[in-house]
C-alpha cells in the first residue's frame, strides 16, 4: 500500500459526514434549482456573473472561479445563452477573449431561484452552527480550497 497515511478512526469518520452533508446538501440545492430550469453549475455562473462589474466576467476567469474545464463552461454558458440568461462579446482589451454577460432575464431567474438556494444552506448548515462554529468552518474551507487550489 505504499506510503499511503490511512485516516484513523476519528479522521475518516469526519471525512465520512463531510461527504454525506455535501452530497445531502446538493442533492437538495439541486431539487430547488431544476423546478427553475437551472443546474447547479449554470446557477453557480449566474451568481458569479451577478457580483461582477457590470455582470461580466472573462471566461478564462469564470473557469477559474468555478473550478471548471474550458471546455465544460463553454457548454453550460451556451446553454444560458440559448435561454436568452447570457450573453456572450468579444472581449474589448483581447481579440482572443470572450466575455459572458448576465442578461436581464438571467437576473430576473437567478433572483426567483434564489430563496430557495439559500433556504437549503440555512437549514442544512448555516443555522445549525453559532458564530464561533462558522468562522471555524470558514477558515478551515479557506485552508482546504487555497491547498486544493495550489495542487491543481
Amino acid at each position: 500500500m505504499g506510503d499511503a497515511r490511512w485516516l484513523d478512526e476519528e479522521e475518516l469518520r469526519t471525512w465520512v459526514a463531510f461527504l454525506e452533508a455535501t452530497s445531502l446538501m446538493h442533492r437538495r440545492i439541486d431539487v430547488g434549482l431544476r423546478a427553475e430550469g437551472l443546474t447547479m453549475v449554470q446557477y453557480e455562473i449566474l451568481t458569479r456573473l451577478l457580483e461582477a462589474r457590470g455582470r461580466r466576467r472573462r471566461m478564462t476567469e469564470l473557469a477559474d472561479l468555478l473550478v471548471s474545464s474550458r471546455s465544460g463552461l463553454t457548454y453550460q454558458v451556451s446553454q444560458l445563452e440559448k435561454a436568452g440568461l447570457v450573453t456572450r462579446e468579444a472581449c474589448p482589451d483581447d481579440e482572443r477573449g470572450v466575455v459572458a454577460v448576465l442578461t436581464d432575464e438571467g437576473q430576473a431567474l437567478l433572483e426567483r431561484a434564489a430563496p430557495s438556494h439559500v433556504r437549503v444552506v440555512r437549514e442544512g448548515l448555516i443555522d445549525l452552527l453559532d458564530r464561533d462554529q462558522l468562522r471555524a468552518l470558514g477558515e478551515m474551507m479557506s485552508i482546504s480550497r487555497t491547498r486544493l487550489r495550489e495542487l491543481s
